[in-house]
C-alpha cells in the first residue's frame, strides 16, 4: 500500500504584516518562490520531478490573485510543465494543501508533491476580496436569512466562546503572555534554526539585510499592559489585539512523497502523514472547529488523547486555542509549546504550513511518536491532522 511521508518542511520567518514589516515590500509569489526553491536545495530535490504544487492563500485578490501557486513555481525558475493549484479553506488553506497533496501521492496521482501557502497581509489586507462591498457580502442572501441576518464577526465569535467557556479577561492575558514568552524561549535556544530558510530584504534605507528571526514576539511584556488595551468586539469584552492572533507575512512548504519513492531518492523521511479529517461547525461562533475535528481525528486514526505528544492549535483568538485545551482536556504544556500565532503571528494561507512545520521539526528534535494540528477556520470549519515520526 502508499503512504504519505514528509521529508521536509521549511518555513520564511514570520514577519509584521505592515507597511515596514520585514517581508512587506516582498511579492507574495516571490516569497513563495524563495520556501520552493530553499525546500529543492536542501534536499536535492530536482524540480522537474514534482508532479503538483499545492499552495494555500486566503485573500486571492491582486497580488496573490490568479493563481499564486501557479506563478510561484515559474518564479522559482523551476521547469514549465510542473503545475501549481491554488487552495483556499480560509486560515486553513495550506494545512488544506497538505491533506490533498498527501491524498494525491497515497491515491497514485502523484509521486512527488509539494503543498504550502503564502500571505502577504502587508501588501493584499485581510478583506481585501470584499473591500468596497460594491459586489456585495460574500455569503449571499439565503446564508443571511438562514442565520437571522447576523454579521458574520470572528472577534465576536471570539467573545461568544470565552463567555461560553467563563474565560476571563486575565486568563486570556495570560495565555497570550504564555506564548510570547514560550516563542522568545524557543528562538533563544535556536528552536527554530532548522525549519527556517532567512530572506533577504530590503529596508526603507535602502540598505539590504538577512531576516531570519520571527519579528511579532514580544519580550518583556505584562498581564497589566496587555489588560490596558481596548476590546474592539464588545464593550467591557474579553477579547482585545493583545490577546489575538497577528496580522502578518509569511510562507512555509512541505515535501511530501511515498516512503518508496523517498528511498529511491535517498531521503530520510521526518514523519508519516497518519491521519487528516475536516469538519464544519456553525459559522457565527465560527470558530470551536477544532474541538469537534480533533474528536473526529483521534476517532478514525484509532489513536487516544494520551497517544499525542504535541499540539499546534492555531492561536486566533486565545478563547480559541484555551477553549479547545479546555473542552478535549490536553495537557497546557504540550499545546504550542513553541508559541503561537499571538506571539509567532497568523499570515493566514501559510499559516496551517508554518505550524506543521513547527510540529514536524519539534517532533524529530524531541523524539515525539505522534503529533496533532487543528485550526479555525472562516465559516465554520477546521482540519486536522495527525502525524507520525519515522
Amino acid at each position: 500500500m502508499r503512504d504519505a511521508v514528509i521529508i521536509d518542511a521549511v518555513r520564511t520567518p514570520v514577519g509584521k504584516g505592515k507597511p515596514g514589516g520585514a517581508l512587506s515590500g516582498i511579492h507574495p509569489v516571490d516569497l513563495s518562490a524563495h520556501v520552493l526553491k530553499a525546500l529543492a536545495e536542501r534536499n536535492s530535490l530536482d524540480p522537474a520531478t514534482v508532479d503538483d504544487v499545492i499552495w494555500g492563500c486566503v485573500s486571492q485578490v491582486g497580488e496573490q490573485g490568479g493563481g499564486v501557486g501557479r506563478y510561484s513555481v515559474l518564479a522559482a525558475g523551476w521547469p514549465e510543465h510542473v503545475p501549481g493549484l491554488t487552495v483556499d479553506r480560509q486560515c486553513g488553506s495550506s494545512q488544506q494543501a497538505v491533506h490533498q497533496a498527501a491524498a494525491g501521492v497515497i491515491a497514485g496521482q502523484y509521486d512527488i508533491a509539494v503543498a504550502g501557502g503564502v500571505e502577504i497581509m502587508s501588501r493584499v489586507p485581510m478583506g481585501s476580496t470584499r473591500a468596497s462591498g460594491q459586489f456585495g457580502n460574500p455569503y449571499g442572501p439565503l446564508v443571511a436569512e438562514r442565520y437571522d441576518n447576523y454579521r458574520f464577526n470572528q472577534g465576536l465569535g471570539a467573545e461568544m466562546i470565552a463567555e461560553e467557556f467563563g474565560f476571563s479577561r486575565e486568563e486570556l492575558d495570560q495565555h497570550a503572555l504564555d506564548s510570547h514568552e514560550r516563542a522568545a524561549r524557543a528562538i533563544d535556544e535556536g528552536r527554530f534554526k532548522g525549519q527556517i530558510t532567512p530572506v533577504t530584504v530590503t529596508g526603507a534605507d535602502g540598505n539590504s539585510r538577512v531576516f531570519d528571526t520571527d519579528e511579532g514576539v514580544r519580550r518583556g511584556t505584562t498581564l497589566q499592559a496587555l489588560g490596558g488595551l481596548k476590546t474592539p468586539f464588545k464593550e467591557n469584552g474579553v477579547v482585545s489585539a493583545g490577546n489575538a492572533s497577528q496580522i502578518s507575512d509569511g510562507s512555509a512548504a512541505l515535501l511530501i512523497t511515498t516512503s518508496a519513492v523517498a528511498e529511491r531518492n535517498g531521503w530520510t523521511p521526518i514523519a508519516r502523514f497518519h491521519t487528516g479529517v475536516v469538519t464544519g461547525v456553525d459559522p457565527v461562533t465560527m470558530l470551536k472547529g477544532p474541538i469537534p475535528a480533533t474528536a473526529k481525528v483521534l476517532q478514525r486514526s484509532g489513536l487516544a488523547l494520551s497517544d499525542i505528544g504535541a499540539y499546534e492549535i492555531n492561536e486566533a483568538f486565545a478563547s480559541v486555542s484555551l477553549g479547545w485545551q479546555r473542552a478535549v482536556g490536553a495537557d497546557y504544556e504540550l499545546m504550542n509549546p513553541n508559541g503561537g500565532a499571538m506571539a509567532l503571528g497568523h499570515p493566514l494561507g501559510g499559516s496551517g504550513a508554518r505550524l506543521m512545520t513547527t510540529l514536524v521539526h519539534h517532533m524529530k528534535d524531541n523524539v515525539i511518536r505522534f503529533g496533532l494540528q487543528s485550526m479555525c477556520e472562516g465559516g465554520g470549519m477546521a482540519n486536522a491532522t495527525v502525524l507520525e515520526l519515522l
